[in-house]
Formats: C-alpha cells, structure tokens, sequence
C-alpha cells in the first residue's frame, strides 16, 4: 500500500513537472514548444528551463503534506530529485 502511494506521488511529480515546463514555455516564450525547446538546446539553457518547470511540484508536495498524503509528498520529491538528477547529467554533458 505504501509503495503504491509513493508511485501515485511519483506520476503525479512527473506530470506537474512537464505540466510546468510547458506552461513556462506558452507564457514566456515567443517561439512553439518544439521550437523553443530547440532554442534552448542550441543556446545551453535546456536545463534551466525544466529547472523552472519543477516549481510546480512544490505545490504538489505541499498539497500533498496539507492533507496528510506524506507518502504521496515522498513520491513527489523522489521525481523532483529526479528531475535534478537529469538536468545535472544534461549540465555534465
């Protein structure tokens, strides 16, 4: 049961993740996704921008501890630490 709480909070940090890159994206960019993308590939900030899109998971984690889901909250961290993961490997490479 646990495990399957973790897993909820995991998709559920995934989805804001993406969620908040593509909003950053549409709001700020005067490019199309895909084009803006490229752009940001081509120009080194490709990191930085998903960077930014992960701070919607902060309101999934806090939503989640509001209303005492901590495992789902421990879900939602474990895609954040993730997501840091791959923008540091990105960064490396």
């Amino acid at each position: 049961m646990i495990k399957k709480e973790i897993f909820i909070g995991f998709v559920v940090g995934i989805i804001s993740n993406t969620i908040g890159t593509l909003l950053y994206i549409l709001i700020f960019s005067q490019y199309s996704i895909k084009e803006s993308f490229k752009v940001a590939h081509e120009g080194g900030h490709l990191g930085s921008v998903l960077a930014l899109g992960a701070i919607l998971n902060l309101f999934a984690f806090f939503g989640f501890l509001k209303i005492r889901r901590d495992h789902r909250a421990k879900g939602v961290l474990i895609a954040t630490m993730l997501s840091a993961f791959i923008i540091l490997i990105y960064k490396i490479l």
